[in-house]
């Protein structure tokens, strides 16, 4: 009779460790963890230039996103979404960053094609921006993963969204900024 128990039971872990391993682990800052501070070099409309987190969480809310590589195709669309809601972020006070681990080059033509010169793209080669924010790509350590947050001016995330498909991050993102309580959202 004890045989059948055990054999279930290394089944039951045998099945529990596969589903883990199919699935990648969710890795992503909780609400209410501190974001880490960080500065990048950046592109905006083509024109690099140091972007630093804490000067524009001095401004608002920062909805801060990770993306895999520029001129892909789900990355471009991403991009283009949240260029087409940057009047929609800004009257509520927030600003929009992207970060990759694509080099300033191939990002400062990827802020004019994709993101239209409407918002700053920053490059994260080494990957400290990336690590920091647990936004590595698990089967694909060279590549950001699609994850984005609302970053409150107090420096602590407030909302996170992680999902491969880019259709619902800048729906999301917008809720998650109008959720925001007023001061904080309009500072």
């Amino acid at each position: 009779m004890a045989r059948p128990i055990l054999s279930r039971i290394a089944l039951m872990t045998a099945a529990f460790a596969a589903l883990a391993l199919a699935h990648p682990a969710w890795a992503a800052l909780d609400i209410g963890d501190p974001a880490p501070r960080f500065t990048a070099n950046a592109a905006l409309g083509g024109k690099t230039f140091r972007y630093s987190l804490a000067e524009a969480l001095a401004k608002g809310p920062v909805v801060l996103y990770f993306f895999p590589a520029a001129d892909s195709n789900d990355c471009s669309i991403e991009a283009h979404a949240f260029a087409e809601a940057v009047d929609q972020f800004a009257a509520l006070g927030a600003t929009v960053i992207g970060v990759s681990a694509d080099d300033i080059d191939t990002l400062a033509k990827f802020s004019v094609k994709s993101c239209q010169s409407r918002f700053p793209v920053a490059s994260d080669e080494a990957k400290t921006v990336i690590n920091g924010f647990d936004a590595l790509m698990q089967t694909r350590p060279d590549f950001a993963n699609r994850l984005s947050y609302v970053i409150s001016p107090d420096g602590k995330v407030a909302y996170y969204y992680q999902n491969l498909n880019p259709d619902k991050h800048v729906e999301r993102m917008l809720n998650a900024v109008k959720a925001l309580p007023k001061a904080t959202a309009a500072k």
